[in-house]
């Protein structure tokens, strides 16, 4: 199975702990002896620090975008350190370089590529590219809620949704001052232009990532701590 995995830096640079990326690492490492596994690091607290100080400096959104690119790319190279010879030595820095370093049999690692895009947008776009059979968003909340579950009470998680659903939901979520969904829009559109099956998780415990993506991920029976996105029935 070819999974791309979208690694949120909130959850795998929290406080830039060397350990926690090791953690990271062996889990990813387990999960690459049964599956081909291609990664995708965001910027974490890091990159929000380097952009605010930007912004407040007078920096335009574009180079704004470029400095959280490039936070995103320094968490890849932390974290192919940590997987060590299982890990492609190189940050591909576009679909095409990653795709050719695929076919190494390494644990391929790369964080953003293009301003105005997240690094989930960036996953799902290689995933459509790839042709992957799954996109895992991994972050800190625990799947899809109906509304964000930090301002609403009443938010419901749902174990299957639609990707048409998806959208909805994240269109609804985003236009609310101070929300924040798990997935962002352009993600969402995505994994629904090209039919893909995808799976928001909460993997601030790198284990759960081994214990749902180690094994038969294909099955996409409902998990605890995430939300499948899928056609199927």
């Amino acid at each position: 199975m070819l999974i791309v995995l979208s690694l949120g830096g909130s959850i795998l640079a929290k406080n830039l702990d060397s350990a926690r990326f090791l953690k990271y690492a062996k889990v990813l490492q387990d999960i690459s002896k049964k599956h081909t596994l291609l990664v995708v690091t965001g910027g974490g607290e890091a990159a929000r620090n380097y952009i605010e100080a930007a912004r407040a400096m007078g920096a335009d959104e574009v180079t704004c975008d470029y400095i959280g690119i490039e936070i995103t790319r320094l968490n890849a190279r932390l974290l192919i350190a940590a997987l060590g010879s299982d890990g492609y030595p190189d940050v591909p820095s576009n679909y095409l370089e990653a795709s050719k370093a695929m076919n190494s049999g390494k644990v391929v690692v790369m964080g953003g590529v293009t301003p105005g895009q997240t690094t989930d947008a960036v996953a799902a776009i290689l995933a459509e590219y790839l042709r992957a059979d799954l996109l895992t968003i991994a972050t800190s909340i625990d799947g899809v809620y109906s509304s964000d579950p930090n301002c609403d009470p009443n938010a419901v998680k749902y174990d299957t949704i639609s990707p048409e659903k998806l959208i909805n939901i994240v269109m609804a979520i985003e236009m609310k001052a101070g929300s924040k969904s798990p997935v962002d829009p352009v993600a969402a559109k995505i994994i629904e232009r090209c039919k893909l099956d995808a799976l928001v998780m909460d993997a601030r415990d790198p284990s759960l990532l081994r214990e749902i993506l180690g094994g038969e991920a294909a099955k996409k029976s409902p998990v605890s701590c995430g939300t499948w996105i899928t056609k199927r029935k």
